[in-house]
């Protein structure tokens, strides 16, 4: 569990190292005027629910990551699923999300 929490830790604040072989963001879908970057990374056997909401403001671009307990066997099917996960994050909380 410890190792888990590390790791997530990890790719949360961006430290590289050799569990870091994150592969980059899918290419961005527009929801609301947010981006959705799914980005999921292999876990446990599976693919891991993961993404980045971005958005534009005045003030300059702001992101918010976000990680899941979902796996999922494909990589296609767990950055789809990130999609719909994002897609509730940003009806629930809106520009909020960023504060």
């Amino acid at each position: 569990m410890a190792s888990f929490l590390k790791d997530l830790w990890n790719r949360l604040s961006g430290k590289s190292g050799a569990a870091q072989r994150e592969e980059p963001a899918a290419e961005a879908v527009e929801y609301k005027g947010f981006r959705i970057r799914p980005a999921p990374y292999s876990a446990r056997g599976g693919y891991q629910t993961a993404g980045i909401i971005e958005k534009d403001f005045e003030t300059g671009l702001k992101e918010h990551r976000f990680v899941r307990a979902e796996t999922h066997p494909s990589k296609d099917e767990a950055a789809s699923f990130a999609i719909v996960k994002a897609r509730q994050i940003i009806d629930e909380q809106g520009d909020s999300l960023f504060r």
